[in-house]
Formats: C-alpha cells, structure tokens, sequence
C-alpha cells in the first residue's frame, strides 16, 4: 500500500493523519465548554427553563466529544517516542515542561470537575455546579494555551539557547511561553473553536426549526449561534489579518507559499486569488490575480516590495500547493461564515429570523464548516514550516527516529483501521444525538451518575409486611 514511502513520508503522514483526527474534538470542546457555561449561568440568571434543556442536551454531546479528544490527543504523545525520538531528545528540555503544565494545570482541572458539571447538580447545588461548569470551560482555555505555546515556539522559537550536545535548553521561560507568534496563534485558534461551535449549534437548531419552527429550544440556540457568527467572524478575519502580518515577519517564506509568490516583486505584488502551482517550473498556472492587492494588504502600500521564493533556497522552500490550496479553502471558509452572519442579521432585523427556510437550510449545510476551516488553517501552519520541525534550526528529516519504513506503514494502517471504527463510531452517536429533539429529561441516556464502586450496594426496601425479627 506504501511500497516505495519513505519513513520520514510515512511518519509524516501518520502524525498528520491522527492530529487531524484530534484537532476536531478539541476545536468543538474549547468552545461548547464556553456555550455549556453561558446556558448554565443564563439559567442560573433567569430561571428561564429552556436554557437549562439546553445546557442537558449539549452536556451530553460535550461528554463523548471529550472522551474522543482525549484518547485521540494520548496517540499523538506516543509518536514522539516511536517515530519522532530525535526530535523529543532535542527539545524535550523546552517542550517536555510546557506539555506537562498542558498536563497538570488545565487537563487535571477539566478532568476533576467534569463530573460534577456532567453528574452533581442535584448532589453539590447550582452555586458549586456553575462553579465546577465554569472551571471545566477554564480549563479548555488553558489547555489550548499550553498547547499553542508549544506549537508557536516550534514556529517562531525564543528563549532558548543550544547546548553542546545539540539539545535546546531554556534560557527565558517568559520569552519562550510568550515567543512572537503565540499571543496572534493563540487568539486565532480560540475564535476558530468558538465559530465552529456556533456553527455546529446553528447548524443543529437550523435541522430541528425546520421540522418544528416553534421549537423554543431550537429558536434559542439558533438566535445564540447567529449572534456570534455575526459578531465573532469579522473579528476572526482581522485577527487573522494580524497573524497574517506576525507570519511575514517571522516566517517569510510561508507567506510567500500562502500567496503563491514564486517570483519576487519589486514594485508591488498581486494578490494571486486563484491559480494552479507548478512547483517544478516554479510559477502558477492559469492565475486569476488582482496587481498590487497582496502587497496593499501584507504592506498597506500598493507598491511595497515583497519577496518570492526566489530568494530562498530550494531546500528551504514550504510545499507550495498544499498550503497555497489550504490557505484558500480557510479564507473561503471565513468570508462564508461572515456572508451567512450578515443574512441571518439582516433576517433578525426583518423579523424573519425563525422564519426564513432557506437560510435555516444554509446554516445546516455550514454545521460542518468550522471544522474545514480549521484543518485547512491547521494545514496551512504545519506543511508551511516544512522542511523544519523547529523553524529554520531543526530540520524535519533530522528529527525523525531511526525506524524503517514498513514498522512506520504497518502502524499507520493500523492507525487508519482502528480510528476510523471507533470514531467513526463515536462520530455516528454524536449525530444521533444532535438529531434528537431537546426534551426536559436531564439523564445522560443511562442513569445519572457513575457505576458503583465493587463492594458497595444500594440500602434494600423492605416493606413493614415482610420485616422479620433477627432471630427468624
């Protein structure tokens, strides 16, 4: 199946394959954490019933989403022992601790309070549970921190100082937390995870408005996820423009990748909005470009000079058609979800917000594109730093194992089978239950709360005909 692969492709493309299947969970838990804790605190607030039918509904999607990104994230770790040893011993010093603070500051406080959030409303009270609800959505936040601290400083490394043994060694932790891409990376990410929750739950209130148009619970969730499409995609878009201007600074030529700048421009550069690369002749086929616009957006001036790849060495170059392509599929992503915000703004200000099919049926077609948007952007980061693990200080091929190749395929396959069964499977239950209607019942779909621990067994009933004395 991966005759002729080597095991850095192959190694590659596992790491790729599974942090693709992660991305997914974390991106929709970070922001149905954030939603869980407003529909409780709105509860809490108005006693308005429906917000809490809300809050047991999405509660349970929350629960199974979360399992799925915290086994599909523990297969990831494995990797840097397997395949990427190397590059593990190299910076382990500098990315060992920040993964383990991940650990012990935001996974430890999602884990401990979950279960009261999922399971203690009736046991703690509603102060302590919207505590605990609220400690849990922290958590997330924190969790994406750490690991955005880790994947910037792979980026844009700071702080750091290289040790005789060719290892990375700390040298100014606030530098090396906060390097020059992480605080642009982190609020990006974190807007994405919030749009693709809107998106989901609009996408979801959207299918149950057009089976029952009165549905106050559906009515509720809808006109909440509209309002942060409208409100939140612009922002997205000019954080993203910030990032943008980060990335030239720092990562030159994965701008340069981005905007399919083969070739230099001394007197302002176009802004290619499609076209074919052809990396091989070094230039993009049939492109559709607007002159000046790139350097405009990248410089404010329209005839700023901008660097091509032509300035950098072949061995240096990014991929340039997987992230020239990835880069406009999230872009794209992007101005649709602001195209569907300002029809569902315009339909509230008419009145027509619940009552308006064709828009229901978009935003349900849109459910999914938070999730596109977000691999696509993850795509565009990752494959843009190639050839580098660590950006222009360690290079992917000297980061890789000493593995061969069929050990690398035999695992990838196996990876391959195993997850798209079982979250394939979980994927299929978290639909089923996004197809139900929101009801008033608050259980889980088993009994509300955990199995007993061995040993331990409920106080029998015994009716006052059938006591018995001791002695009997």
């Amino acid at each position: 199946m991966f005759d002729g692969a080597s095991a850095e492709l192959l190694a590659r493309f596992q790491f790729a394959f599974t942090v693709s299947f992660h991305i997914i969970f974390p991106a929709f838990s970070i922001g149905l954490a954030s939603y869980l804790a407003v529909l409780n605190g709105a509860w809490l607030w108005t006693k308005d019933r429906t917000y809490l039918n809300l809050f047991n509904y999405w509660k349970k999607i929350f629960a199974v989403a979360f399992g799925m990104g915290v086994v599909s994230g523990i297969v990831m770790s494995y990797q840097f022992g397997t395949n990427w040893s190397v590059f593990s011993d190299k910076t382990g010093p500098i990315l060992g601790p920040l993964m383990a603070y991940e650990v012990l500051s935001a996974f430890f406080l999602e884990a401990g309070f979950l279960g009261i959030m999922l399971f203690g409303r009736e046991r703690v009270g509603d102060k302590l549970h919207m505590f605990a609800t609220a400690l849990v959505a922290f958590g997330t936040l924190m969790s994406a921190t750490w690991i955005l601290s880790v994947n910037s400083w792979m980026q844009t490394p700071a702080g750091y100082s290289i040790a005789e043994n060719g290892q990375f060694v700390p040298e100014d932790w606030w530098a090396i937390v906060f390097n020059p891409s992480f605080p642009y990376r982190l609020v990006h990410m974190v807007l994405a995870a919030y749009l693709t929750t809107a998106f989901v739950v609009g996408g979801v209130a959207a299918m149950h408005l057009l089976r029952e148009r009165m549905n106050a619970e559906a009515r509720r969730m809808f006109s909440m996820a509209m309002w942060m499409a409208v409100i939140v995609t612009p922002i997205q878009i000019f954080a993203g423009d910030l990032h943008g201007l980060n990335t030239l600074e720092h990562q030159p030529q994965k701008v340069m990748a981005m905007e399919g700048h083969f070739d230099s421009h001394p007197d302002g550069a176009p802004l290619i909005l499609f076209g074919i690369p052809n990396e091989a002749e070094k230039r993009i086929d049939y492109a559709i470009e607007i002159p000046k616009l790139s350097s405009l957006i990248l410089k404010h001036d329209l005839n700023a000079p901008l660097p091509g790849l032509d300035t950098i060495p072949d061995d240096e170059e990014p991929p340039v058609a997987i992230v020239f392509f990835s880069f406009r599929v999230m872009i794209a992503v992007g101005f649709a979800m602001l195209a569907v915000g300002l029809w569902s703004a315009w339909a509230r200000f008419r009145g027509q917000l619940y009552h308006s099919p064709w828009l229901h049926r978009t935003v349900m077609i849109m459910g999914p594109s938070g999730f596109v948007a977000v691999l696509a952007g993850w795509i565009t980061t990752e494959v843009g730093r190639q050839p580098f693990t660590v950006y222009n200080l360690l290079r992917t091929s000297d980061s890789l194992a000493p593995i061969d190749a069929p050990a690398v395929a035999a695992s990838l396959i196996a990876f391959i089978v195993v997850y798209f069964f079982v979250f394939g499977a979980g994927t299929y239950y978290i639909l089923r239950m996004m197809n139900k209607r929101p009801s008033n019942d608050p259980k889980l779909g088993l009994r509300e709360g955990p199995n007993r621990a061995a040993g331990i067994t409920p106080i029998q009933q015994v009716s006052a005909g059938s006591a018995t004395s001791p002695g009997e």
